[in-house]
Protein backbone atom coordinates (compact mmCIF):
# COMPACT_ATOMS: atom_id res chain seq x y z
CA UNK A 1 0.00 0.00 0.00
CA UNK A 2 1.30 3.26 -0.56
CA UNK A 3 2.02 5.83 1.96
CA UNK A 4 -1.06 8.91 2.08
CA UNK A 5 -0.11 12.16 1.82
CA UNK A 6 -1.80 15.31 3.78
CA UNK A 7 -0.79 19.11 2.76
CA UNK A 8 -1.71 20.98 5.45
CA UNK A 9 -1.82 24.96 5.36
CA UNK A 10 -0.31 27.23 8.31
CA UNK A 11 -1.75 30.31 9.17
CA UNK A 12 -5.40 29.47 10.50
CA UNK A 13 -4.97 25.94 10.15
CA UNK A 14 -2.18 24.42 12.47
CA UNK A 15 -1.18 28.12 13.44
CA UNK A 16 -3.30 31.62 14.77
CA UNK A 17 -1.14 34.05 13.49
CA UNK A 18 -3.61 37.00 12.67
CA UNK A 19 -1.74 39.28 15.47
CA UNK A 20 1.64 39.31 13.47
CA UNK A 21 0.03 39.27 10.22
CA UNK A 22 -2.80 41.79 10.75
CA UNK A 23 -0.25 44.42 12.92
CA UNK A 24 3.13 44.22 9.92
CA UNK A 25 0.17 44.47 7.49
CA UNK A 26 -1.07 47.66 8.91
CA UNK A 27 2.59 48.73 9.16
CA UNK A 28 3.46 48.18 5.79
CA UNK A 29 0.09 50.98 5.24
CA UNK A 30 1.89 53.74 7.25
CA UNK A 31 5.16 53.29 6.34
CA UNK A 32 3.75 54.00 2.77
CA UNK A 33 1.92 57.02 4.42
CA UNK A 34 -1.61 55.25 2.49
CA UNK A 35 -4.42 54.38 4.69
CA UNK A 36 -4.94 51.57 6.85
CA UNK A 37 -7.79 49.27 5.88
CA UNK A 38 -10.33 48.50 8.36
CA UNK A 39 -9.72 45.33 11.27
CA UNK A 40 -12.15 42.75 8.99
CA UNK A 41 -9.93 43.77 5.75
CA UNK A 42 -6.43 43.43 7.35
CA UNK A 43 -7.77 39.95 8.65
CA UNK A 44 -8.60 38.74 5.01
CA UNK A 45 -4.58 38.63 4.81
CA UNK A 46 -4.37 36.01 6.51
CA UNK A 47 -3.58 33.11 4.70
CA UNK A 48 -3.75 34.27 1.02
CA UNK A 49 -0.08 35.33 -0.62
CA UNK A 50 0.56 38.74 0.85
CA UNK A 51 1.16 40.65 -3.18
CA UNK A 52 -2.16 39.92 -4.05
CA UNK A 53 -3.74 41.04 -0.85
CA UNK A 54 -1.88 44.35 -1.22
CA UNK A 55 -2.77 44.54 -4.88
CA UNK A 56 -6.63 44.02 -3.71
CA UNK A 57 -6.88 46.67 -1.15
CA UNK A 58 -5.22 49.53 -2.57
CA UNK A 59 -1.62 49.51 -3.15
CA UNK A 60 -0.84 51.00 -5.96
CA UNK A 61 0.86 48.36 -8.97
CA UNK A 62 4.25 50.44 -8.63
CA UNK A 63 4.50 50.08 -4.79
CA UNK A 64 3.57 46.57 -4.14
CA UNK A 65 6.92 45.86 -4.03
CA UNK A 66 7.41 48.48 -1.55
CA UNK A 67 4.74 47.40 0.77
CA UNK A 68 6.09 43.69 0.66
CA UNK A 69 9.32 45.37 2.24
CA UNK A 70 7.81 46.79 4.57
CA UNK A 71 5.64 43.92 5.81
CA UNK A 72 8.36 41.78 6.13
CA UNK A 73 10.67 44.09 8.19
CA UNK A 74 7.81 44.88 10.65
CA UNK A 75 6.48 40.48 10.47
CA UNK A 76 9.90 39.30 10.95
CA UNK A 77 9.70 41.08 14.42
CA UNK A 78 6.22 39.53 15.20
CA UNK A 79 5.92 35.84 13.47
CA UNK A 80 7.22 34.31 17.09
CA UNK A 81 6.23 36.20 19.44
CA UNK A 82 2.29 37.19 17.77
CA UNK A 83 1.82 33.57 16.77
CA UNK A 84 0.75 30.15 18.59
CA UNK A 85 -0.39 26.71 17.72
CA UNK A 86 -4.27 26.26 17.90
CA UNK A 87 -5.32 23.79 20.65
CA UNK A 88 -4.79 20.35 20.36
CA UNK A 89 -3.07 20.91 16.92
CA UNK A 90 -0.03 18.47 18.06
CA UNK A 91 -1.99 16.10 19.05
CA UNK A 92 -4.09 15.89 15.58
CA UNK A 93 -0.25 15.79 13.88
CA UNK A 94 0.91 12.90 16.38
CA UNK A 95 -2.06 11.01 16.03
CA UNK A 96 -1.92 11.03 12.14
CA UNK A 97 1.55 10.03 11.74
CA UNK A 98 1.03 7.25 13.89
CA UNK A 99 -1.21 6.06 11.23
CA UNK A 100 1.03 6.25 8.68
CA UNK A 101 0.30 8.74 7.10
CA UNK A 102 2.44 11.66 5.44
CA UNK A 103 2.63 15.11 6.58
CA UNK A 104 3.50 18.24 4.28
CA UNK A 105 3.77 22.11 5.21
CA UNK A 106 2.00 24.14 2.17
CA UNK A 107 1.46 27.66 2.68
CA UNK A 108 1.93 30.77 0.70
CA UNK A 109 4.08 32.17 3.32
CA UNK A 110 7.73 32.83 2.49
CA UNK A 111 9.70 29.09 3.40
CA UNK A 112 12.42 31.64 4.83
CA UNK A 113 9.67 32.17 7.36
CA UNK A 114 7.72 29.18 7.58
CA UNK A 115 10.67 27.17 8.52
CA UNK A 116 11.41 29.05 11.26
CA UNK A 117 8.18 29.06 12.50
CA UNK A 118 7.46 25.69 12.55
CA UNK A 119 11.28 25.04 14.32
CA UNK A 120 9.88 27.41 17.16
CA UNK A 121 6.46 26.15 17.62
CA UNK A 122 7.68 22.00 17.52
CA UNK A 123 5.81 21.45 14.00
CA UNK A 124 8.77 20.76 11.96
CA UNK A 125 9.45 17.47 14.15
CA UNK A 126 5.85 16.40 13.13
CA UNK A 127 6.07 16.69 9.77
CA UNK A 128 7.58 15.63 6.97
CA UNK A 129 8.69 18.80 5.10
CA UNK A 130 7.86 22.23 4.68
CA UNK A 131 7.14 23.70 0.98
CA UNK A 132 6.60 27.63 1.17
CA UNK A 133 6.61 30.41 -1.49
CA UNK A 134 9.74 31.41 -2.69
CA UNK A 135 11.69 34.14 -0.93
CA UNK A 136 12.27 36.60 -3.14
CA UNK A 137 8.94 38.80 -5.09
CA UNK A 138 8.54 35.45 -7.69
CA UNK A 139 5.12 35.03 -7.84
CA UNK A 140 3.86 32.57 -6.26
CA UNK A 141 0.09 30.96 -6.06
CA UNK A 142 -1.16 28.38 -3.71
CA UNK A 143 -1.00 25.57 -6.61
CA UNK A 144 2.61 26.17 -7.17
CA UNK A 145 2.74 25.50 -3.46
CA UNK A 146 0.84 22.09 -3.83
CA UNK A 147 2.74 21.33 -6.81
CA UNK A 148 5.93 21.68 -5.51
CA UNK A 149 5.34 19.36 -2.45
CA UNK A 150 3.53 16.39 -4.71
CA UNK A 151 6.50 16.78 -7.07
CA UNK A 152 8.23 15.84 -3.83
CA UNK A 153 6.16 12.61 -3.10
CA UNK A 154 5.64 11.40 -6.46
CA UNK A 155 4.58 7.77 -5.45
CA UNK A 156 2.58 9.13 -2.20
CA UNK A 157 -1.42 8.11 -2.55
CA UNK A 158 -4.22 9.13 -1.55
CA UNK A 159 -4.04 12.98 -1.31
CA UNK A 160 -5.42 15.35 0.76
CA UNK A 161 -5.84 18.94 1.24
CA UNK A 162 -6.63 20.92 5.03
CA UNK A 163 -6.73 24.27 4.69
CA UNK A 164 -8.91 27.34 6.19
CA UNK A 165 -8.95 29.71 3.13
CA UNK A 166 -10.75 29.65 -0.40
CA UNK A 167 -7.04 29.59 -1.96
CA UNK A 168 -6.10 26.18 -0.37
CA UNK A 169 -9.40 24.87 -1.78
CA UNK A 170 -8.37 25.89 -4.98
CA UNK A 171 -4.79 26.22 -5.59
CA UNK A 172 -5.08 22.39 -4.14
CA UNK A 173 -8.14 21.27 -6.91
CA UNK A 174 -5.60 23.01 -9.50
CA UNK A 175 -3.42 20.32 -9.19
CA UNK A 176 -6.54 17.53 -8.34
CA UNK A 177 -6.64 16.89 -5.03
CA UNK A 178 -10.01 17.36 -2.20
CA UNK A 179 -10.02 19.97 0.22
CA UNK A 180 -11.11 19.53 4.14
CA UNK A 181 -12.11 22.93 5.32
CA UNK A 182 -11.44 23.80 9.17
CA UNK A 183 -13.81 26.90 10.71
CA UNK A 184 -11.24 27.56 13.28
CA UNK A 185 -9.43 30.23 10.46
CA UNK A 186 -10.41 33.34 9.07
CA UNK A 187 -12.35 32.20 6.49
CA UNK A 188 -15.73 34.15 5.93
CA UNK A 189 -19.12 32.49 6.23
CA UNK A 190 -19.72 30.11 3.60
CA UNK A 191 -16.24 30.76 2.04
CA UNK A 192 -14.51 26.77 2.15
CA UNK A 193 -18.18 25.21 0.72
CA UNK A 194 -18.15 27.99 -2.11
CA UNK A 195 -14.64 27.28 -3.32
CA UNK A 196 -15.49 23.48 -3.19
CA UNK A 197 -14.09 21.93 0.24
CA UNK A 198 -15.62 18.24 0.30
CA UNK A 199 -16.23 18.77 4.18
CA UNK A 200 -15.80 21.16 6.69
CA UNK A 201 -14.16 20.47 10.07
CA UNK A 202 -15.71 22.54 13.09
CA UNK A 203 -13.26 21.16 15.94
CA UNK A 204 -9.55 20.10 15.97
CA UNK A 205 -10.65 17.28 18.02
CA UNK A 206 -12.27 16.28 14.68
CA UNK A 207 -9.96 16.65 12.29
CA UNK A 208 -8.02 13.32 12.90
CA UNK A 209 -11.12 11.04 12.23
CA UNK A 210 -12.10 13.18 9.26
CA UNK A 211 -8.93 12.86 7.87
CA UNK A 212 -8.31 9.25 7.98
CA UNK A 213 -11.86 8.69 7.09
CA UNK A 214 -11.21 10.57 3.30
CA UNK A 215 -7.87 8.73 3.29
CA UNK A 216 -9.76 5.22 3.56
CA UNK A 217 -7.79 4.64 6.56
CA UNK A 218 -10.94 3.97 8.87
Amino acid sequence: MTCPLVLLDLDGTLMDSAPGITASAAYAYRALGLPVPDAVVLRSFVGPPITGSFVAHGVPAARVGEAVRAYREEFVTRMISDNAVFGGIDDVLDDLRAAGVRLVVATSKPTVFAGPICDAFGLSDRVDAIFGAPPDDTPSTKADVVAAALAAFPAASPLLMVGDREHDVRGARACGVDTIGVTWGYAADGELRDAGAVELVDDVRDLTGVVLRRLGRL
